[in-house]
């Protein structure tokens, strides 16, 4: 029989026995699907195989990577060794077979698929966390293996991070990118190198490299970045008063999450599980660090935080320190309705849902103001601007989250933050750590006097 082409750059990748997870990610035009799609093919030529191809969404057999498979059986001149079938391709030897599904409609249904021995994820970047606790483990038949194949999106995205940035240990990762496609056409090479002239997205397109940036998330992860340590960077000295801002688990899969901010630098962080009925032991974990660093305690008062108070003033009553404690209400009205935001000419009523979406925003703008003073030189007030300590514990998970949530907006066009459901329909957890640091750095104006106790 013919072998299917494969790239000789890529020889040896797929079968390399001592991994389970195949990883290659790379720009535009590397061949990575149809290189992936030839050893299929060969497998399937030569071993009985159940093979699995799925991507986010199918909906139709015209979206999967049927016809490249298609292709390169006629390529190989195997098309009388297969037979290709409505939505499903079997060789007529071996008993290998080929089926296609769409990940976003259709999960429950490979949730239940059983002896899958080989699992295709294509276009893998918008796979979900959610959705890959469900299909892992669908995927146990004896040496099965998984090959996930994608150009990356944003560096935060799930399969760049898992695969990626922290691989497992029986992970192979290749980066494959248009020069290492030796059957790039020659229209296909002119096409290239003109964007390379004049397309800002080029090394993001053609070279696989991840964005930062997610243009519809509030909070842009490269203002983040310019963010830790930036006080050192500028010389800024923490000056003001010391809070902790205090994000209350709403669920039982909730994290509560605590950040200590000193002025304009934000120092620490903790996070851990806590049930419903734990609150006071999650007051009393934050009221003690409070003590310690005789910090101010800014706490979310919506659900089941709406009685913390009531535990702050508690432990107060057994103490000679007293821990001041303010309340912050998410959805409540905007501060300062009457002006105008951001010198938009638009009041603060009218920009923004509630005050959450103001405190966000807010925040945003001071990263924004800290980005340029690092990178552009220019000059803002220290409290104008806002950073984060390297030495923080959860810096990742922090980053993340802050760069997580994206823009929405209500019935009446104004502008709020993306809600819990929704971040959950992407597959993401609630934001607790931000939450928490968005508390931690309210204006004055935002935050509603508590007692001493």
């Amino acid at each position: 029989m013919s072998k299917p082409i494969l790239n000789p750059n890529l020889e040896g990748f797929y079968e390399n026995p001592d991994y389970r997870y195949y990883v290659l990610h790379g720009g535009r035009a590397s061949g990575k699907t149809y290189h992936t799609a030839g050893f299929c093919v060969y497998m399937a030529a030569n071993y009985t195989v159940k093979f699995l191809c799925v991507r986010q969404f199918q909906n139709r057999l015209s979206d999967s990577v049927m016809s490249t498979i298609v292709e390169c059986i006629d390529i190989a001149g195997l098309q009388d060794e297969f037979v290709v079938l409505a939505n499903e391709i079997r060789h007529k030897t071996t008993g290998s077979n080929f089926t296609f599904l769409g990940i976003n409609r259709n999960l429950n249904e490979i949730k239940g698929m059983t002896g899958v021995e080989v699992l295709w994820i294509e276009e893998a970047e918008g796979l979900t966390e959610e959705q890959w606790r469900v299909i892992m483990p669908t995927i146990r038949a004896e040496n099965s293996k998984i090959f996930i194949v994608f150009n990356p999106r944003l560096a935060t995205d799930f399969v760049y991070k898992k695969f990626v940035v922290n691989p497992p240990n029986d992970c192979i990762v290749r980066q494959v990118n248009y020069p290492d496609n030796p059957y790039l056409s020659s229209t296909m090479l002119r096409v290239i190198n003109e964007a390379k002239e004049y397309d800002d997205d080029f090394d993001h397109v053609y070279l696989g490299q991840p964005k930062d940036d997610d243009e519809s998330a509030i909070i842009k992860r490269s203002h983040v970045m310019a963010a830790i340590d930036g006080h050192l960077k500028l010389g800024i000295e923490p000056l003001g008063t010391r809070r902790i801002g205090f994000d209350v688990a709403d669920s039982g899969e909730d994290d509560c999450a605590m950040v200590e901010a000193y002025g304009s630098v934000n120092l620490w962080s903790d996070m851990w599980h806590s049930k419903d009925d734990q609150l006071l032991k999650s007051c009393t974990r934050v009221w003690t660090r409070a003590r310690i660093e005789n910090s101010l305690i800014i706490y979310d008062a919506i659900g089941v935080g709406a009685t913390s108070g009531a535990k702050f003033n508690e432990l107060n009553n057994g103490s000679k320190l007293k821990i001041e404690h303010q309340k912050f209400f998410a959805g409540g009205k905007v501060a300062k309705p009457e002006h105008q935001y951001n010198r938009s000419g638009i009041k603060n009523k009218d920009y923004f849902s509630n005050i959450k979406a103001q405190a966000w925003y807010l925040i945003a703008d001071r990263f924004r103001n800290t980005f340029n003073a690092v990178t552009n030189k220019q000059e803002f007030n220290n409290d104008e601007m806002i950073f984060i300590d390297s030495k923080m514990p959860n810096l990742a998970i922090l980053i993340d989250e802050l760069c997580t949530p994206l823009q929405d907006y209500d019935n009446n066009g104004r502008i709020k933050v993306e809600s819990k459901k929704d971040l959950a329909k992407r597959g993401i957890s609630s934001p607790n750590i931000a939450d928490a640091f968005v508390m931690a750095n309210l204006s004055s104006d935002m935050r509603k006097r508590s007692f001493f106790g």
